[in-house]
């Protein structure tokens, strides 16, 4: 090490782009990156949970492999537990899965390797990525590292984790219904995701899954997540410029047609002052939306995408016989199992017509702010998988009821950390757009971070590690 940086913990706290720096001006070799995200997991992960899976003789070799002329030549990353990733295991949350290795690699994972990123462990997630929490059985909870008495988020419940603490600045997430951006609510990052159809495939293709997930790398600062956003399109990207004036509608209302908790309406208030003070037109505007129907499509959607769990992995058993897959999972799959063909051909149409239902609005507004989940980040076991499935539909769905929205549309949303909520736990601001808009919210979220940054905040759990160190 050299007298501008002194330690692995110096390296770990700073974002993707000053370690890359570090490498391309000679100041530290590539492995050094690693050794610092190695060291910081070790420190750190046992107090959190959220990494399910060390590779770290495989960042090793790799770091000292690395062409050091690529962009991001040793930065180190976490991939989310439903990755393939060649000889890395592929659990997906799932006790079905424990002794699944992957094989095969997808053009999205690929694309990171050639840009130097070097995978060092994979995160934790909630089987097969179908709740808003992590606190998968196969794993145990994944905490907050803001409040470890509470819920990290879901689906990419590890990695927003793994990122908030600077175990790594970079950690795959997919959002299926805000899988990406709730857990960068709860830990107080930065959360996007773009739009349908904008990324590299990640993984084989199913039905459900490709209609409403997309992929994207968490980060820390805007300037990361705009390098990864832009590198995993699959289209060349487009310049994002400075950020016009925009006309913001401000929508507190979830499908659910509820308000959120007063402290999660006080953030967004203060999220859509900021905007304005910044030369922004902000109305407060509902949406002219069907949410019930959005509600239940989603329903629908969500019950098929565990039902096709169940079809694959039902028959898994464990040493005493008993079934494998966790009852939140069964849960969605007998209410799959009551559908009719008609539910789904409904739930397919919604999507259609919310576009439409659209239209005008767009012609009024360029971007809607709204909170990403109803309130703060719940108690640990509040949405725990193997609660009784009707108590825990009507608190998960109560809580994550703003998300789910942009996935039937497949619309772009940006979760930033701009104000804390209660008990001094992140509560993140969502601003979304129509589809293809998403180089308009990564612009707005540059201004946003330049006049309110977030940066230099750490959660307690760094804190208290930097001071025993």
């Amino acid at each position: 090490m050299t007298a501008e940086i002194g330690s692995h913990g110096e390296i770990a706290d700073l974002d993707a782009h000053a370690q890359a720096s570090l490498v391309q001006r000679g100041v530290v070799p590539p492995h050094a990156l690693v050794e610092a995200a190695i060291k910081r997991i070790e420190a750190v992960d046992p107090i959190v949970n959220a990494v399910s899976h060390r590779a770290f003789d495989h960042a090793r070799k790799a770091a000292r492999k690395v062409d050091r002329m690529a962009p991001m030549a040793g930065v180190p990353y976490l991939l989310k537990a439903s990755m393939e990733y060649p000889g890395f295991p592929v659990v997906s949350g799932s006790r079905t899965r424990r002794d699944a290795v992957a094989k095969r690699q997808f053009p999205f994972s690929r694309r990171l390797d050639e840009a130097g990123l070097i995978p060092c462990g994979m995160s934790t997630m909630p089987e097969f990525g179908l709740l808003g929490a992590g606190e998968a059985l196969v794993y145990g909870p994944t905490r907050n590292p803001w409040n470890l008495d509470r819920s990290s988020g879901g689906s990419s419940a590890g990695a927003a984790v793994a990122v908030a603490t600077g175990m790594v600045p970079f950690a795959t997430g997919s959002d299926g219904g805000g899988s990406i951006r709730i857990p960068a609510s709860h830990c107080g990052i930065v959360g996007f995701k773009p739009s349908r159809n904008w990324n590299l495939r990640a993984r084989a293709s199913s039905l459900v899954d490709d209609f409403l997930t997309s992929d994207a790398l968490y980060g820390r600062s805007m300037r990361d997540t705009i390098w990864a956003a832009r590198l995993l399109r699959r289209q060349p990207p487009a310049p994002i410029e400075a950020a016009p004036p925009m006309r913001i509608a401000v929508s507190l209302r979830g499908l659910d047609g509820e308000m959120p908790d007063p402290d999660i309406a006080k953030v967004i208030e203060r999220t859509a002052e900021l905007c304005e003070t910044l030369g922004h037109h902000v109305d407060h505007r509902e949406l002219p939306i069907d949410h019930a129907a959005l509600s239940r499509a989603f329903d629908v959607l969500w019950s098929y995408g565990g039902g096709e769990v169940a079809d694959l992995y039902g028959g898994v058993r464990g040493p005493d016989g008993e079934g494998l897959l966790e009852p939140w999972t069964l849960g969605l799959a007998a209410r799959r199992d009551a559908m009719t063909p008609e539910d789904l051909a409904t739930a397919l149409e919604q999507p259609g017509l919310l576009h439409r239902r659209l239209e005008a609005f767009w012609q009024n507004y360029d971007v809607v702010l709204s909170p990403v989940t109803s309130g703060i980040a719940p108690l640990l076991g509040v949405l725990a998988p193997d609660r009784d499935f009707a108590a825990l539909w009507r608190d998960h769905f109560r809580h994550v009821n703003y998300t789910q929205l942009q996935n039937m549309g497949g619309f772009p949303g940006l979760s930033l950390p701009l104000f804390e909520a209660a008990e001094g736990v992140p509560a993140g601001s969502m601003f979304w757009s129509r589809q293809g808009a998403d180089n308009l919210l990564l612009a707005l979220g540059v201004q946003l971070e330049e006049a309110r940054p977030w940066a230099a905040r750490r959660p307690p759990v760094i804190a208290s590690h930097a001071k025993a160190a």
